[in-house]
Order: C-alpha cells, then structure tokens, then sequence
C-alpha cells in the first residue's frame, strides 16, 4: 500500500470586518472587509509566496468577509475559490446584537438564561458539532491534495480555535481572550501519510492588527471567568 504524499491544511482566519456599529454579525450576510481588512488578505498572500509554499487548493466559508479574505491568495496562484459550508462561523443567539464596542452589554440579565451551559455552549453551535464540521472541511481539503501540497482553508474565529482546542486534546470550553486566532492569522496542520505530525500558528498581518476592530462574533470575554474558575 503506498503512502500519502506530506500535505498542509491553513487555516486562515478571515480580515478586519468593516462593522462601525459594532454588531455582532455571525452569520448576518453583507459584512464584507475593511480596507484594513483587505490589506491583511493581501498580506496573507503575499507571505505564502515569499516562503515558496505550494498552493493547490483555496477553499472558503460561504460568508462575504471569508470569500474576499481568500480573493488574493487565490488570484497570487491562479486558484479558482472553493466553498465549504463546514468552514462557516459558528451559530450564534446574540446574532444580530448592537454593542458598539461594550461588550459588557452581553452581562445584561436578559441574556442570562443563554449562559446555562458555557461548556456545550447554551448560546449557539455546539463546539462539538463545529469541530465535526471543520474537520470534515479538512477532509475534503486533503482529496484536493492526494498528490501533496497546501490548500488555504478561510474560516473564523471560532471554528478555528475549537479546531486548534481538539487536534491539541484540550476542552473546549474557554475564555475567549486568550484563543490564539487573530485576523488574517493561519492555523497550518502538517499531515504526515496522512497523519497529523505538526501544528503551527503565525500571524502575517501582525503589524496591520495592532489597532484593528476585533469585534469577536460571539460571547465577550468579559462575560466568562476563566477556564481554571470551572470545573470541565
């Protein structure tokens, strides 16, 4: 039986999102990106094809801001844009709510009922279905490269995280200030005969985030006492 050609999966997380109002937009259809937010994806592209890697594959959430973060990666390699509906952000009940920048608005008592269970979690997707859903995007990436090579997977926050919480072994549940998933950042998963051997994370538009809107698509931080305050 022979064996699988070595292959990496990015997992890139999408560009600053042009929202001045603050909501939080889930999967609201129309946010696209920020200027800033476009010049993080040209940035992406341009780090892929300076360290010489062999893109075969882009592969995008049906969201605006994910397709247009994947725009210049594919135009720097003369991919076409594939889309996974696995990579899309996770659902969310707060969709749709105005914080404008306050996101200890989301510590309203109106809200709390939503806060039952942190650990499934009682306000959306549950982690396990997105991490279901991810790695079954990844899967799909690796048929893409049967022959090796890298593919560009655009998702969000979210996702990827749980993503990098269940290749890592950790429990899902956590503080969503400390997940290591910045705009426009890659997630790379190194497969082995197809195996993950290596996880790796960098940042190619660090010096553009530095002041950027992160508005996260989800819980504030501030709402939930860190992971060593519960019990898994």
């Amino acid at each position: 039986m022979g064996h699988m050609p070595p292959a990496v999966v990015h997992l890139m997380r999408h560009g600053e999102v042009f929202n001045p109002d603050g909501v939080l937009y889930g999967r609201l259809p129309g946010y696209r990106l920020s200027d800033r937010g476009r010049a993080m994806a040209e940035r992406v592209a341009e780090r892929l094809v300076e360290e010489g890697r062999d893109l075969r594959a882009v592969v995008a959430s049906p969201l605006q801001r994910a397709q247009e973060s994947a725009e210049p990666a594919a135009a720097a390699y003369g991919l076409e844009i594939r889309t996974d509906r696995g990579l899309i952000e996770a659902g969310n009940e707060f969709e749709g709510e105005r914080l404008g920048g306050e996101r200890l608005k989301l510590a309203h008592p109106k809200f709390w009922k939503r806060y039952v269970n942190p650990a499934r979690p009682s306000w959306g997707e549950p982690y396990s279905e997105i991490a279901d859903r991810m790695t079954g995007a990844i899967r799909n990436a690796l048929t893409l490269l049967d022959h090796g090579g890298e593919a560009l997977l655009v998702s969000h926050q979210l996702p990827i995280w749980v993503t990098r919480l269940l290749v890592e072994r950790r429990p899902f549940l956590h503080d969503p200030r400390r997940r290591q998933c910045a705009l426009a950042s890659l997630t790379s998963l190194e497969f082995s005969d197809g195996r993950l051997v290596r996880l790796a994370y960098s940042e190619p538009a660090a010096d553009l985030v530095a002041g950027a809107t992160d508005m996260v698509p989800g819980l504030s931080g501030a709402v939930l006492p860190r992971d060593e305050d519960r019990t898994p």
